[in-house]
């Protein structure tokens, strides 16, 4: 049986769409395996999934000074030995790539036995790790229509963001349920405020809430310690959802949302109507606000800066998202970067002539 390796760490947006792409290489009859840190949080949801999970050392590479530059080039060196290893060892046929740090040495290893490597690009802007990684790739897939700008012209190829099957087969009553609102037939906007830089979103939502709970029931993952104190009809609080998410995403009728990559492609894949506060530049390279201005000018969205937020802000944005929806929901249906797992497949399929066993 033929062997792919999948790697990408660091963050669930370089392993959940790894993740979504493992039912449909196992239908090619691949045996499917994953490369990751030792400590990465990327191992954790891998070993859910049953799948070989084998462990390399990394390190990474900052834009600004920082000893840990040095040291961790001998970590990178490391793992792109151990790499080595694992394809002598494995003799995979393909590799495919999702990002961060860790998956440069695999990417690298692949090259050196000859081993095609795919690298994919959520993001407008690759960020550094894929950067160092598509010289050495043989395609590389990317999502938004703006990115292949930054591509070299005979490996870019324009997939979509591959989506897990799971959420499409969510049932809105489980989620109004599970939120405390089943026999309310309000609207519900579900917040997602996730762990980085969220607190400013947390703190409008709250803000809003006066303005906001007499026409709507408001479903708000706020992250790890996030939760505020006290209990209010029609809000709920949640820390973190897992199992859960498919049904909470089938109620959502708006989202509020960061505008990371992968989230955004699978409310886009859902259909889901929403408001995009990105990230700034003071927290992160700015990629989100690229990536929400991008689906704003496609008609999917509106984007809000985090700048100037309030809550009477906040609320007024909600409201015309939501009076919106349909023409929203119309724009996400013509989309044409859906669809992304079987996109994929198509191209590890053109690459190594893998087919689908029926």
């Amino acid at each position: 049986m033929k062997k792919i390796l999948l790697t990408g760490g660091g963050t669930a947006g370089h392993v959940t769409p790894n993740i979504a792409l493992m039912p449909g290489l196992k239908k090619m009859g691949l045996d499917v395996h994953y490369v990751g840190t030792r400590n990465g949080m990327e191992r954790g949801l891998v070993e859910k999934t049953g799948v070989p999970y084998h462990c390399v050392s990394a390190g990474k590479l900052r834009r600004y000074f920082d000893f840990k530059n040095f040291t961790d080039l001998f970590r990178i060196a490391l793992g792109f030995f151990q790499s080595l290893v694992l394809m002598i060892r494995l003799r995979p046929a393909a590799v495919f790539s999702k990002g961060g740090f860790v998956s440069c040495p695999v990417v690298w290893a692949a090259w050196a036995c000859g081993v095609p490597a795919i690298v994919h690009e959520s993001d407008i802007t690759p960020g550094l790790a894929n950067k160092l990684s598509i010289p050495f790739a043989k395609k590389i897939c990317f999502s938004f229509p703006e990115t292949e700008a930054h591509l070299p012209p005979k490996k870019r190829v324009i997939t979509g963001l591959p989506v897990r099957e799971g959420l499409f087969a969510g049932d809105a009553g489980r989620g109004r349920e599970y939120c405390g609102f089943a026999g309310d037939e309000k609207p519900v906007i579900v917040v997602i405020g996730g762990s980085l830089g969220a607190q400013a979103v947390n703190e409008a939502v709250r803000s809003a809430l006066d303005r906001l709970l007499d026409d709507f029931n408001i479903c708000h993952i706020c992250g790890k310690g996030g939760k505020a104190p006290g209990a209010r009809p029609g809000y709920c609080q949640l820390e973190y959802v897992n199992e859960e998410l498919p049904d909470i995403f089938a109620m959502a009728d708006t989202v509020i949302s960061r505008a990371g990559a992968t989230t955004l492609f699978e409310l886009l894949a859902l259909k889901k109507p929403m408001l995009l506060i990105p990230l700034g530049t003071a927290a992160s390279r700015g990629d989100q606000i690229l990536n929400a201005q991008s689906f704003e000018k496609s008609g999917y969205c509106k984007a809000l800066p985090q700048d100037g937020l309030t809550g009477e802000v906040l609320a007024e944005n909600v409201r015309e998202v939501y009076n919106r929806r349909d023409s929203y929901v119309d724009a996400m249906g013509k989309a044409e970067a859906v669809g992304g797992v079987e996109r994929v497949l198509e191209v590890l399929s053109a690459l190594h002539r893998f087919r689908a066993i029926s």
